[in-house]
């Protein structure tokens, strides 16, 4: 299949799960973020709210509140077409809607952190394989916006990059393009995927 047959294929296959069972995968994946070693010393963390179907992460957000983590929410930049800013989220923030329909925090630059200081980018995907390579939604938001990693002292190993995922999302293999930032854990309600030597060049 090619990638727009895989897209479709997969969010309708995620988007039948009852909602008992994105209940259970939301809780379960805050289960498996807390038996994670780096999150206990991170301190920044990029996350972003569900949609169409992904895995929910309100659970995790509220989580990662209580532990005292300071959360940031992915905005479409209003400048730079096709790139994300990260913006502070708190219980308080006052929200609004992007074109897609995505909530984001309202705009304001007091809170936006650079990429390259965070601890933890946890992404959304629509497909994943077991070589670590993430199919998105074909917008290439954080394929473009990952791609700065490289640009900090030509190395991404301060910043771990996280796909989230139900496990019904993966697949055999997701043909990849050449502008496709790899992925070097994906966690899922019930596994924690680690692929050696994938980092961003």
């Amino acid at each position: 299949m090619i990638r727009q047959d895989i897209r479709k294929s997969i969010r309708a296959r995620r988007q039948q799960l009852s909602k008992e069972a994105q209940i259970q995968a939301a809780n379960q994946l805050v289960e498996q973020v807390n038996c994670i070693d780096l999150f206990t010393t991170a301190k920044n963390i990029a996350i972003y709210t569900a949609n169409d179907g992904e895995l929910d992460t309100l659970p995790l957000i509220q989580a990662l509140w209580q532990q005292h983590k300071h959360v940031y929410l992915p905005i479409l930049h209003p400048f730079s077409k096709g790139h994300l800013i990260f913006q502070q989220y708190t219980p308080t923030t006052p929200m609004t809607h992007n074109r897609f329909g995505i909530a984001e925090p309202a705009l304001d630059c007091r809170y936006i952190l650079p990429i390259h200081h965070f601890d933890i980018i946890f992404t959304p995907l629509v497909a994943f394989d077991q070589q670590g390579n993430r199919l998105g939604m074909g917008g290439g938001f954080y394929d473009r916006t990952l791609s700065a990693l490289t640009q900090v002292n030509g190395t991404s190993q301060n910043t771990h990059v996280i796909g989230l995922a139900h496990d019904c999302q993966e697949i055999d293999h997701v043909p990849t393009e050449s502008w496709d930032i790899p992925i070097s854990q994906i966690l899922t309600p019930t596994r924690h995927l680690i692929f050696k030597n994938r980092v961003i060049t």
